[in-house]
C-alpha cells in the first residue's frame, strides 16, 4: 500500500526530495506537491539569466508537466498551505484537506524588507521568485527606466546586472563598506565594485536608506546622507529569513528556523523540512549545495534508511556574465593566520589565500577563478600544504617543483615576456639597455620607460638589473613604506594622486600591495594620504588610526586617559574654568595640569568616563583641544598690545584666528604654532613648525622649528605687512604640508627634504598657487572640522566606551 507523502513548496530542494525518491521506490508514495506559486519547481539560482534575457523560464524549469504525470504526482500549485492538523494528519489550503503519512514542509524562505517610510509603494519589489523576476523585466520595458537596487549582496548585484543587461540605468545602495562583504574581502570587493561601474552600475557603498519616495508610486530613493536616487522601480535584496509561519502555527519548534535533527526530522516524528527554512545545529543555509545535501538525507530518512545531514565547506560564485569570482571558507584576520597574495593590477587579477597550521582555510579569487576548484577541495579536505606552500599561489599547475627564488625566476624569463604593461616592455628590451651601459633604475627609465608609469613593476625591473648585472648592481637604498609593498611612501603619494585612487582596497590592488589589507605601519598613512587627497570622496577610517586617535584623548601608562580642552589661542574665561574645576570634582580627576602649549590637562580619566566628561565640557563652550592628533595642537600666544607695552600687534588675535581657521584639520604628524607680539618672543615663535613674529611693520612667517628631541630654530618663510597674508601664507603651508610630506614627518623633516626655496616658491612667490592651496584645505574643512567630542558624546558611544566587565567584582578562587 503507498504512503501519503505531502508536500508543501515545489522549490529546489523539494524537487531534489522526489528524485532521490521516486527513484528508490516509484510505486511506494502517493504525492501531493503544494506550491504557493501557480507552477511547479524551476531552478531558483538561475533567475538572473532569465532576468537578463540569456535564458527563458521554460529554460530553468527542472520538473515539468511530464515528469508529475508520469509519476501521479497531485499538483496542486497556487494553493498557499493554511493550516497543519498535526493530530489528525492533514494540510489545508483554502481549496481543501490533504491527508499524509509523512509531511515535509520546504517553504524556502521570505525576503527581509526594510521597513522605511515607502516601502509598501507600488513599484518596490524583492528578487525571490518568477514573479519578482517577471515584474522587473516588465518595468524595464519603459524607455529610459531606472532601477535602484538595494543591497550589495550576491542576489543584489546579480538583479542589478540583469536590469542593467535589460537596459535600465541602475543603482546599487549597500549599506556597508564594499560590496558582498560576506564572500569578499575588501581588495576583492573594490575590484568587483570597478567592474560593475565599468558596466554603468552606479555602486554607492556605505549607503543608509532613509525612505523611499514618491505618491502613487515609488519615484526616488533617499539616502541618509542626502543622496537621491531616481527610480522607477525599487528592488530591495537585503537578506532573507526562513519561511517558518505555517511551522510556528502548527507549535513545531522553531529558533531561527525550523529545528531540525541530522535526519531532517522536525520535532514531530511524522514531519521533516528541508531547504531554507530549516535551522540544523544552530545553522542556517542559503547556498544549493548544501540544500542537495539534505535531499538526499531527506529522501533516506523517508525510505527507513539510515543517513545524517553534515554541513560541508561551500564556495560562492557570482551568476554575473563576465564577472570571474570565486569565494570559499573562512578569509578573516585572526592570531595564527597568514595571507599568500597575489596581484596583478594590469589585468585585474587578485588572489589570496588564507592558511592557518599548514593548512588551507579560505581563498578569495577575482579576475581569474581558474584554480577555484582545487583550492576548494584543499579547504574541504585540510590538506597540510607544508611542501608546496612557496608556490601554492600558483594553482596545481606549479606543484611538485623546487622552491622560488625570484632572482632565478625573473633569470629564467624569455627575452619577450612582458616586464612592464603599462609601455608594453619587455625582458629584452630592458636587457638591451643594459648590455648598451644601463646600471641603475633612473638608466631604464630614461631609456626604456619600463617602470615610468605605475611603477608596480619597479621590483620587477630592479630583479631584472640584478640577475643581468649580478654584483655590479646595486639596490637602490630607498625604503618601502612597509613590509606590504615595495614602493616608497613618495611613490604611494604620487601614485594615489595619479591614478585617483580613492580607497584603500583600490591603492592596494593598483599599486600590488603583498598583503590583502595592510598593516598596522601602512593602513594610518593611507588613511592619511586618502582623506588629504580625496576630502569629498574618501571617508576617515577610524580603525586605521592609533588609539589616541581613536578614543580622541591620551592614554597614559596606567591605562587612564587625559583630556585637554581647546583653549582659542591659550585665552580663557569663568565659565570655562569653573566647567574644568567641576569636571576635576564630578569625576574624581587626580590631576589637573598647566601644558606648555597654554592649555588645562585633565589627567587620570577613566575611559568610560570620556563620553560624560566631553558632554560635560561641551555644554560649557568647550570643544576637543586635539592634543592626542597628528593635526593642529595649539596656537601659543603672548598678550599682545591689549596689554603688553612691548607689543606691537594683537599676537592674540592673529592666534585666535589662526586656531579657528586650522583646528580639525589631519596632518602628516602633530602640529603647534605660536604667535609673538614683538621680538622679545614670549610665545616662544622661533621653534614652532609655524611661527610668527610680530614687528612695527608687519609679520615675520617662520616655519620648520622644533623644540622636542631635535632642537631647530624655524626659517624664515616670508615677511608681510598685513594680518591677513600672514594668514593666509599660514595656511597655504600648511595645506602644502599636508599635501607633500611623508606621513609621520614633521614639518622640519619635510621641510629639510623638500628645501626652502622650494616651499617659498609654491606658496610666497606663486600667489596663483597659493589661492589653490587655501582653497583645498577650506574644502577639506567643510569635512573634518568637526568636533570630536560631540560626536562621540551619546548614548551609543557611551557604551562603546564602557568596560566589557567589571572582574573586580568577581570572587576571587
Amino acid at each position: 500500500m503507498k504512503r501519503k507523502l505531502v508536500i508543501i513548496g515545489a522549490g529546489m530542494a523539494s524537487g531534489r526530495v522526489l528524485e532521490h525518491l521516486l527513484a528508490a521506490e516509484p510505486e511506494g508514495w502517493d504525492v501531493t506537491l503544494f506550491n504557493a506559486e501557480p507552477r511547479g519547481n524551476y531552478n531558483r539560482i538561475m533567475l538572473s539569466p532569465v532576468l537578463s534575457g540569456e535564458k527563458t523560464y521554460q529554460d530553468i524549469v527542472t520538473h515539468d508537466d511530464d515528469f508529475y504525470a508520469q509519476h501521479k504526482i497531485n499538483c496542486r500549485f497556487g494553493e498557499a498551505v493554511v493550516r497543519i492538523d498535526r493530530e489528525n494528519k492533514v494540510v489545508y489550503s483554502n481549496e481543501g484537506g490533504a491527508p499524509y503519512d509523512k509531511l515535509l514542509i520546504a517553504t524556502g524562505s521570505a525576503p527581509f524588507i526594510i521597513p522605511v517610510p515607502g516601502h509598501d509603494l507600488p513599484g518596490v519589489i524583492t528578487y525571490r521568485d518568477m514573479d519578482d523576476t517577471q515584474a522587473m523585466i516588465d518595468a524595464s520595458d519603459k524607455p529610459g527606466a531606472k532601477a535602484v537596487v538595494i543591497g550589495g549582496g550576491l542576489l543584489g548585484l546579480e538583479a542589478a546586472a540583469g536590469l542593467k543587461a535589460r537596459g535600465m540605468e541602475v543603482a546599487v545602495i549597500h549599506l556597508m563598506g564594499h560590496l558582498m562583504e560576506r564572500q569578499l574581502d575588501p581588495a576583492a570587493g573594490y575590484l568587483l565594485q570597478k567592474d560593475l561601474e565599468a558596466r554603468g552600475i552606479t555602486v554607492h557603498c556605505k549607503g543608509a536608506t532613509k525612505a523611499i519616495l514618491g505618491t502613487d508610486r515609488v519615484e526616488a530613493v533617499l539616502l541618509d546622507d542626502g543622496t537621491v536616487y531616481d527610480a522607477d522601480q525599487v528592488c530591495m535584496a537585503v537578506g532573507i529569513r526562513p519561511e517558518v509561519r505555517i511551522a510556528t502555527d502548527a507549535a513545531l519548534e522553531i529558533g531561527r528556523g525550523i529545528t531540525v535533527n541530522d535526519q531532517m526530522v522536525t520535532s514531530d516524528p511524522d514531519i521533516l523540512a528541508v531547504g531554507e527554512c530549516v535551522e540544523h545545529n544552530a545553522q542556517l543555509f542559503g547556498l544549493v549545495a548544501p540544500l542537495y545535501d539534505q535531499a538526499k538525507v531527506v529522501a533516506a530518512t523517508l525510505l527507513n534508511k539510515d543517513a545524517a545531514f553534515q554541513p560541508v565547506q561551500t564556495a560562492t560564485k557570482l551568476k554575473v556574465t563576465g564577472v570571474d569570482l570565486f569565494s570559499a571558507g573562512d578569509f578573516a584576520d585572526a592570531n595564527g593566520r597568514e595571507d599568500i597574495v597575489f596581484r596583478d593590477p594590469a589585468r585585474g587579477v587578485y588572489k589570496r589565500l588564507v592558511i592557518e597550521d599548514n593548512r588551507l582555510i579560505g581563498a578569495v579569487m577575482y579576475g581569474e577563478t581558474g584554480d577555484g576548484s582545487w583550492f576548494f577541495g584543499l579547504i574541504k579536505d585540510g590538506t597540510d600544504i607544508s611542501d608546496m606552500r612557496d608556490t601554492l599561489i600558483f594553482g596545481p599547475a606549479y606543484q611538485g617543483g623546487t622552491g622560488a627564488d625570484p632572482l632565478a625566476a625573473v633569470a629564467a624569463l624569455p627575452l619577450d615576456a612582458e616586464i612592464c604593461g603599462c609601455n608594453g616592455i619587455c625582458k629584452g628590451t630592458i636587457v638591451s639597455a643594459i648590455e648598451g651601459g644601463a646600471t641603475s633604475l633612473a638608466d631604464i627609465k630614461a631609456q626604456t620607460k619600463a617602470s615610468a608609469s605605475c611603477g608596480t613593476c619597479t621590483g620587477l625591473v630592479e630583479q631584472v638589473l640584478a640577475s643581468t648585472l649580478g654584483d655590479a648592481f646595486k639596490m637602490p637604498a630607498a625604503q618601502p613604506m612597509c613590509g606590504c609593498t615595495d614602493l616608497t611612501h613618495e611613490d604611494v603619494r604620487r601614485l594615489i594622486k595619479a591614478r585617483e585612487l580613492k580607497s584603500m582596497p583600490a591603492v592596494m590592488q593598483e599599486l600590488g600591495w603583498k598583503t590583502s589589507c595592510g598593516c598596522h605601519v601602512c593602513r594610518p598613512a593611507l588613511n592619511f594620504y586618502l582623506l588629504a587627497d580625496w576630502p569629498e570622496d574618501y571617508h576617515d577610517d577610524a580603525q586605521s588610526r592609533f588609539v589616541n586617535e581613536r578614543n580622541h584623548a591620551n592614554i597614559q601608562k596606567d591605562g587612564t586617559y587625559s583630556v585637554v580642552p581647546r583653549m582659542w589661542g591659550g585665552m580663557t574665561n569663568p565659565r570655562e574654568l569653573r566647567a574644568v574645576a567641576d569636571a576635576a570634582d564630578k569625576y574624581d580627576i587626580p590631576a589637573v595640569k598647566v601644558t606648555g602649549g597654554q592649555r588645562i590637562d585633565l589627567l587620570g580619566v577613566k575611559k568610560e568616563h570620556l563620553p560624560d566628561i566631553w558632554a560635560d565640557l561641551n555644554a560649557a563652550g568647550l570643544v576637543s583641544g586635539h592634543a592626542y592628533s597628528k593635526g593642529l595642537r595649539t596656537v601659543k600666544t603672548c598678550v599682545g598690545t591689549d596689554f603688553c607695552r612691548f607689543g606691537t600687534q594683537d599676537s592674540t588675535g592673529l592666534g585666535i584666528k589662526l586656531e579657528k581657521r586650522l583646528w580639525g584639520s589631519w596632518t602628516p604628524h602633530k602640529v603647534k604654532l605660536a604667535v609673538s607680539g614683538c621680538p622679545r618672543n614670549c610665545a616662544e615663535a622661533t621653534c614652532k613648525d609655524v611661527g610668527i613674529v610680530c614687528v612695527d611693520s608687519g609679520f615675520e612667517i617662520g616655519v620648520g622649528g622644533a623644540a622636542g628631541m631635535d632642537l631647530k630654530e624655524t626659517e624664515r618663510l616670508a615677511k608681510v605687512a598685513t594680518e591677513a597674508e600672514a594668514i593666509d601664507l599660514t595656511v597655504a603651508f600648511v595645506q602644502l604640508y599636508r599635501e607633500h610630506a611623508k606621513y609621520l614627518d614633521r614639518p622640519y623633516k619635510w621641510l629639510a627634504k623638500v628645501g626652502l626655496e622650494w616651499v617659498q616658491a609654491q606658496i610666497v612667490e606663486d600667489m596663483d598657487n597659493r589661492a589653490a592651496l587655501i582653497k583645498r584645505f577650506d574644502l577639506s574643512q567643510t569635512i573634518y572640522q568637526r568636533d570630536p567630542w560631540a560626536d562621540r558624546a551619546t548614548p551609543q558611544a557611551r557604551a562603546d566606551f564602557a568596560p566589557l566587565a567589571d572582574l573586580t567584582k568577581e570572587a576571587a578562587e
